[in-house]
């Protein structure tokens, strides 16, 4: 059953906090969000400055002046003061990380929904802050680890949780890009210069972009929880104060193994996101940029080929698909999924019900809150010279 399905002809309206002029993924936001036809986006504070803020939403996004704000505190006593069948119902904060606990805070406290970009915070003090005040509003809370909304990765969930391939004994995941590999931020960059600085991007520049990603996609997948870690981070282009590359070697609850690689000086990648993980009796391997094959292996069988919308695929990655096989579905269909489980929390709040299982199958604050802990922990372990250290409690 679809959101648009539950919501009928009235959609959600959606206000977007970032994503103006030079920014990528205010407009994947935006698409994402509307995929489904139960979204519209309908205001917005698109920069932190004023002028390009109005222009962003009158000439990128098709936006009133009047709901094009100049910043936030504007936006949200607006949105308040207006009837309840025309306010926003929820906001995405898509800024860059120093910013996003005192946006949500702001949210939250007016009253909106909140779907926030990953990290979820500056550091974890903040996370575990912002994690009771979202259990204290009993408002919906979604992080947009995207990667989670592709079916077949719904469909490797399902098969390690079965224990189809039996108790997990290894898991190995990496993130590769080489945007990067240069002396990018001292080129006015925006995108790369607030992920490199300490100020905007918090302890971690590459394991906070892209190696939470790989760390949240194998808990998602498999269930299992980081107890320990040892990490060795490293910056190689000359002066960049955040890393830029680095391997991590994890111990998971139970006593399973892993191995994360994260880089974003690997010349020649450009979204190479990949899992494998290993069981007593089998295993499965996924590559993000071929999204639509699911490889299960066996010890005395071929090798299972399973596609997006194909043949033996259960409900699990069935309920995201939208289109039939041999079309292919990829990151903005996966972002959707994200969305689809906000939206769906929404009303099922709305209208005093849990909502479906598979449609609120979404990352929350508490994803948040152990990403930011992930990142904790890397950090301290490479300040170490490489030390194991625990889990942060989270």
């Amino acid at each position: 059953v679809r959101v648009t399905e539950r919501c009928g002809v009235e959609k959600l309206r959606m206000g977007l906090i970032g994503g103006g002029e030079g920014a990528f993924i205010g407009a994947v936001h935006r698409i994402a969000a509307e995929l489904d036809g139960n979204v519209e986006l309908v205001c917005g504070a698109f920069s932190s400055d004023a002028t390009r803020s109005h222009r962003a939403g009158v000439k990128l996004y098709r936006l009133p002046e009047s709901r094009s704000y100049a910043n936030t505190s504007e936006m949200f006593a607006a949105e308040q003061a207006l009837p309840a069948t025309e306010r926003m119902d929820f906001v995405v904060i898509a800024t860059p990380n120093h910013t996003h606990f005192a946006i949500a805070h702001d949210a939250l406290n007016a009253g909106f929904h909140v779907v926030c970009d990953k990290p979820v915070t500056f550091d974890l003090a903040q996370a575990r802050t912002l994690r009771d005040i979202v259990r204290a509003s009993g408002l919906v809370f979604a992080l947009t680890h995207n990667y989670t909304g592709y079916p077949l990765v719904k469909e490797a969930r399902r098969i390690v949780r079965a224990n189809e391939i039996g108790p997990v004994r290894r898991v190995l995941v990496e993130y590769l890009q080489g945007w990067l590999a240069s002396d990018v931020e001292a080129t006015g960059s925006k995108q790369a210069g607030w992920r490199t600085d300490p100020a905007r991007s918090g302890a971690a520049g590459c394991f906070g972009d892209i190696g939470t990603h790989a760390e949240n996609l194998v808990e998602y997948v498999t269930g299992l929880r980081i107890e320990s870690l040892c990490a060795d981070l490293n910056i190689f282009v000359p002066n960049r104060r955040l890393d830029d590359d680095g391997s991590v070697l994890l111990r998971f609850a139970g006593g399973a193994r892993g191995t994360l690689t994260a880089s974003q000086v690997a010349i020649g990648e450009e979204n190479a996101l990949s899992l494998r993980v290993y069981g007593e009796r089998g295993s499965i391997e996924w590559h993000q940029q071929e999204p639509n094959t699911l490889l299960v292996k066996w010890p005395d069988k071929p090798t299972e080929v399973r596609r997006t919308g194909g043949a033996g695929i259960s409900s699990a990655g069935g309920d995201a698909t939208r289109l039939p096989s041999g079309h292919p579905e990829a990151f903005l269909e996966a972002f959707a999924n994200i969305y689809r489980g906000a939206t769906a929390a929404i009303v099922a709040q709305r209208a005093g019900q849990q909502g479906e299982t598979t449609a609120l199958d979404f990352p929350t604050i508490d994803d948040g809150v152990r990403g930011m802990a992930f990142i904790e922990a890397v950090v301290d372990s490479s300040r170490r010279g490489g030390q194991w250290v625990r889990f942060p409690r989270y």
